[in-house]
């Protein structure tokens, strides 16, 4: 498994932080039409039994967003992913198609409220850590340009940040030609709801995109 390591700078904001690595060989598709069919389930879900103002009070969104603030970045203007997700569903807006993978990706995400890293594991240089943006720190956000990372959290390998909880980068982004995945969960709120997060990670990577020969691990810092 890759290398990796978190800074004390996020433990001195967030001490009950968690990372949780997941790695494992997979078969990429452009759509899966059984997947949207779960997807549009509980999205329907979603929007009949919540509102705009419950997002921010779930606990994975709410610690996400509180990390921020201690780190000095502004919640609403850069909004963690998986609030950013529930917002559009709510909205009525409706989750993108990008290819099976990335859409799996993303009903974890909504799902769980936790902002997920997915990256193409085979385009990751070296170890990585967990750190925090720097000012003028370089960083194409997938389909969104430079986007200011100064105090957000960001995972940095040996040629610079590859994801925060608000954006990917375009470097090591997934597409179809994907086989191996590297996935990180990233639970700002602790312990609780994190197991349940992990066996449904699994399911529908099992299911939708023939994951084989999963790898998780709690990353420690010693």
């Amino acid at each position: 498994m890759i290398p990796i390591s978190i800074s004390k700078l996020i433990y001195d904001v967030c001490p009950e932080f968690i990372s949780i690595q997941l790695e494992c060989n997979v078969k990429n598709t452009s759509f899966n039409e059984s997947l949207w069919h779960e997807i549009e389930i509980f999205t329907n879900d979603l929007q009949q039994t919540h509102k705009m103002k419950d997002i921010n009070k779930f606990k994975p969104i709410l610690a996400t967003r509180n990390t921020y603030k201690k780190l000095g970045k502004d919640p609403n203007r850069y909004r963690p992913s998986g609030e950013a997700l529930r917002r559009r569903i709510i909205r009525g807006d409706g989750l993108y198609k990008i290819n099976t993978l990335v859409d799996v990706i993303n009903l974890i995400s909504l799902k769980t409220g936790y902002s997920i890293g997915g990256f193409d594991a085979n385009l990751i240089k070296g170890s990585l850590e967990l750190g925090v943006g720097q000012q003028d720190e370089k960083f194409q956000a997938i389909s969104r340009g430079f986007l200011n990372i100064e105090g957000l959290p960001v995972y940095r390998d040996s040629v610079g940040g590859i994801g925060t909880p608000t954006s990917d980068e375009e470097r090591t982004k997934i597409g179809l030609e994907t086989n191996k995945l590297l996935m990180l969960v990233n639970a700002y709120s602790g312990e609780e709801g994190l197991k349940e997060a992990i066996d449904y990670s699994i399911y529908v990577l099992e299911k939708f995109v023939s994951a084989e020969d999963i790898k998780i691990r709690r990353i420690v810092t010693e």
